[in-house]
């Protein structure tokens, strides 16, 4: 095997295949990017039986041909080149890079032993790149990063036909998004639920454009793709049924609050810095402001009071200021919209254009208070 390319390109393609790289492998042979050449195009594709890359892009082929090296090595030669053509080629036991005056010889792995990447399944619908990577960001939030429990660990992804919903949560939080697609059967009911950190590992990969979203139907569905631009993830899914998450939605909120989103995030930012471990940023909310203190007794100690339209009487509240932060930071509001039943049950956080504006239906943050 014996190609051309430019740096860049190489580069490209290289970092995004070998990103999912594991960094505990089951097997050494897991570690190898493989690379392909025919026909014009090079093809990059790492797979670790659980996530699967591959990319394709336009090359000078001398010598058609196939390899496997490892991946990381590969990646932090290819960065460290200069900006100009690199020539690859594959000679006996070792692969030979040449790019300006520099030269470097990488052993190679034995591609009979690499598994196969699994079949991308069909194509179930197609949404813009843009709009899908922000609902993946407002959602994965709320997703258990703590594998004791997997379930928890993935995002609930449900179709009716151009409707999609996507729901995760940690039992502490709970983050709802809502977006219309373009099915490739509107008259689909398909469900899956996905790891959020595969989710937010596509989300930060993809260009602009549209992304084809595939999954194996029925009940024996296990895996999800994606492809956009020539890039193409596949994922196995969580095994598990996700619990009906949305009854957590008070039916009932006597109590609402609007205030000026960035002013209150740079609030709550300020006084949870003398909030210790595993204790509450409390909030009260009273006619016209809502006042934040944290810290107790003789430590320290902080308050800010806020502008903020109270309706239902006075309360008081207690959030943990990170789960509080990344809910603020998700809606993407000038004003946030807060939704309480009372002090200890489910409080939720809406976003909101302006203060006349109705709260936005789109997303929903759900977040528990804790005790105070």
């Amino acid at each position: 095997m014996k190609f051309h390319l430019d740096r860049d390109v190489l580069s490209d393609a290289v970092s995004w295949a070998t990103r999912t790289l594991p960094q505990r492998p089951a097997m050494p042979i897991l570690q190898g990017v493989r690379i392909v050449a025919e026909d014009g195009e090079l093809k990059f594709s790492t797979f670790d039986y659980e996530v699967s890359a591959h990319i394709s892009v336009e090359a000078e082929i001398d010598e058609p041909g196939e390899i496997l090296v490892q991946g990381k090595m590969l990646n932090d030669i290819v960065r460290a080149l200069p900006h100009k053509t690199v020539s690859v080629a594959h000679e006996g036991p070792k692969v030979e890079i040449l790019c300006g005056s520099s030269r470097f010889s990488l052993a190679t792995l034995p591609v009979a032993e690499y598994p196969v990447l699994p079949e991308m399944p069909p194509v179930v619908g197609t949404i813009d790149s843009g709009t899908f990577a922000r609902a993946i960001a407002q959602v994965s939030i709320a997703a258990s990063k703590d594998d004791v429990v997997p379930l928890l660990t993935g995002v609930k992804v449900t179709i009716e036909g151009e409707k999609v919903m996507m729901a995760a949560t940690d039992r502490y939080r709970l983050a709802v998004r809502e977006f219309t697609w373009n099915p490739a059967n509107p008259s689909s009911e398909l469900s899956a639920l996905v790891r959020s950190r595969t989710l937010t590992d596509v989300a930060r990969s993809l260009s602009r454009g549209n992304v084809e979203v595939a999954l194996t139907e029925g009940d024996s569905a296990n895996l999800i793709g994606f492809e956009s631009s020539g890039r193409r993830t596949t994922s196995t899914l969580v095994d598990g049924d996700y619990p009906p998450v949305l009854r957590l939605f008070p039916d009932v909120t006597p109590y609402t609050v609007s205030v000026a989103t960035a002013p209150l995030i740079e609030a709550v930012k300020r006084v949870s810095l003398v909030a210790e471990r595993n204790t509450p940023v409390r909030l009260t909310f009273s006619e016209g402001q809502v006042a934040l203190e944290a810290g107790d007794g003789d430590e320290a100690q902080a308050s800010e009071v806020l502008e903020a339209n109270v309706e239902g009487g006075d309360l008081v509240v207690g959030y943990n200021s990170g789960f509080l932060l990344d809910g603020l930071g998700a809606l993407g509001t000038d004003f946030t919209h807060f939704s309480l039943p009372d002090s200890v049950k489910p409080t939720v956080l809406r976003g909101q254009e302006s203060l006349e504006a109705s709260p936005e239906e789109h997303y929903r943050y759900l977040l528990m208070p804790m005790r105070i």
